[in-house]
């Protein structure tokens, strides 16, 4: 069974940074992909950015430039960079993993394990 542990959410001013941080345990040989999404309040969920197991990256257009997915093997931790953020970034994020899919399409049934949910809110 494949955890993804979530932690770094919380309340943020806009303009300023958050690092959210997912913690992969269990049998993960089989995760080829990871990715993380949002959801906000009477939104669907949104991919907002996706890592292949080779390091590409794909970004959700609306948050290009100012998000980076990053990953450390030795601590199994993937990361979730959140600079200059804005008051629409605010949801749910939740840290993602798949075994066989599309990667980069940043779409939720490409994914197969799921963290708890994180959440962001960035004020004006």
């Amino acid at each position: 069974q494949v955890q993804l542990v979530e932690s770094g959410g919380g309340s943020v001013q806009a303009g300023g940074s958050l690092r959210l941080s997912c913690v992969v345990s269990g049998y993960a040989k089989n995760i080829n992909y990871m990715g993380w999404f949002r959801q906000a309040p009477g939104k669907a969920r949104e991919g907002v950015a996706g890592m292949a197991s080779d390091g590409r990256t794909n970004y959700a257009d609306s948050v290009k430039g100012r998000f980076a997915i990053s990953k450390d093997n030795g601590k199994a931790t993937l990361y979730l960079q959140m600079n200059s953020l804005k008051t629409e970034d605010s949801a749910v994020y939740y840290c993602a993993a798949g075994v066989r899919g599309w990667w980069n399409r940043l779409r939720s049934e490409d994914y197969n394990h799921w963290g708890q949910g994180m959440q962001v809110t960035v004020s004006s």
